[in-house]
């Protein structure tokens, strides 16, 4: 059911679903601000542990990293999968086990390593032989999975190219791990972010599961899976229920890498988003000239303080307005600051009210993930995206 709480501070009425966007639509912000609904992350974490069974949950920490959610995934048993010394900081600051938190990036200070291996952690990614080498320099006999490259993928935002290497790379880096006194324990890999159905996965999982076989013929003792994150969110685009992909998901691996000991997943945008609502505000809505087709619908938020992941025009967002139910025609959505980058989208104009004028606050539903951590510092003079925890 559709309810409707009255905003004196836009003078408006936004038709909201739930108690996250009930505080988003009437709490008093002064800048654009995103609100998080710990509950629902809670409720998103079990519902992937239902669907992924004996896989160990390594929440992606750049998704979001407020404390608050990494404490309550902390209570819920969680591990974490951490890009640098800062999110391993934070998650030993909120009560994780060194234990429990992955080095997962692949590209780290010989420093940050260090930091690490002393501060109790023992896992980390590589997909390069100066990588293991660091590796070994600064975290002797740590254990170590090689990221595979995923060239080809169906993600809405594929992580092709800048991540992992290939089978006979992967095969040699397994043997030089070894040589450099690590423990070579697995692989790891990636299908991009927002792969909308499960199926999705096929192609990768059964060029990689040959990339396993080819390791463990060569005498490599792999115990480990990670099989990264790619589980989506909903952005109005039907997806699988949260447990139901997880399961598929993990059926096919099992089917393709049998007998696996270890397997590790690593959600960050199917945890967090979909309890996340950005609440801003229409600066201004215009046209460039009597010829024009589209308005231009300005926006107090943008690409460079928040919404970064329009970027391709990748991340279809969904809007809530004041005018809901009202007359609707194509415009071209924008952010606020001096720079003509600062477009979010044009290529396929987004459907709004024509009614929408400055002033109307604006819910952007799904930005729980990769919002606040997208946010520049100050930019054109602009806040950052604040955040509130309810």
């Amino acid at each position: 059911m559709t309810l409707h709480f009255s905003d004196a501070s836009a003078s408006a009425r936004l038709p909201v679903s739930s108690r996250l966007e009930a505080y988003a639509a009437t709490a008093p912000f002064d800048r654009p601000t995103l609100v998080i609904d710990l509950d629902r992350v809670e409720a998103q974490f079990r519902a992937l542990r239902a669907g992924l069974g004996r896989a160990d949950i390594h929440y992606a920490v750049k998704a979001n990293p407020h404390p608050a959610i990494i404490e309550r995934l902390v209570q819920l048993g969680a591990h974490f999968d951490a890009a640098s010394r800062g999110e391993i900081e934070l998650c030993l600051s909120q009560g994780a086990r060194p234990e429990h938190v992955s080095f997962g990036n692949t590209i780290k200070r010989a420093s940050d390593i260090a930091f690490a291996h002393n501060a109790g952690i023992g896992l980390f990614a590589a997909d390069a032989a100066e990588e293991l080498e660091k590796i070994a320099e600064n975290a002797p006999g740590a254990r170590v999975y090689i990221r595979l490259i995923v060239e080809t993928s169906s993600a809405d935002w594929p992580l092709t190219r800048k991540f992992g290497c290939d089978r006979s790379m992967a095969l040699e880096l397994l043997d030089r791990a070894t040589e450099l006194g690590l423990r070579p324990v697995g692989f790891s890999f990636h299908v991009g972010s927002q792969t909308r159905r499960a199926e999705m996965w096929t192609p990768v999982l059964d060029k990689l599961s040959g990339i396993w076989a080819a390791a463990q013929e060569a005498g490599h003792d792999l115990q480990l899976l990670n099989i990264g994150g790619g589980f989506p969110a909903f952005y109005g685009e039907a997806i699988d229920a949260p447990t139901d992909y997880a399961a598929a998901v993990v059926a096919m691996v099992e089917e393709r890498f049998p007998g696996v000991p270890h397997l590790m997943a690593e959600p960050g945008r199917g945890m967090v988003a979909e309890a996340g609502v950005i609440a801003c505000e229409v600066m201004l809505t215009s046209r460039k000239s009597d010829r024009d087709m589209h308005r231009w619908v300005y926006l107090s938020i943008g690409r460079f303080s928040g919404l970064a992941e329009t970027e391709g025009e990748a991340i279809r967002y969904e809007f809530v307005t004041p005018h809901d139910g009202e007359a609707t025609g194509p415009c071209i959505l924008a952010g606020p600051s001096c720079d003509s980058a600062d477009v979010l989208y044009e290529k396929r104009p987004m459907n709004l009210p024509l009614a929408l004028k400055s002033g109307d606050r604006v819910l952007i539903r799904g930005t729980g993930a990769y919002t606040s951590t997208y946010s520049s510092v100050c930019f054109n003079g602009f806040p950052p995206l604040d955040v509130e925890v309810i």
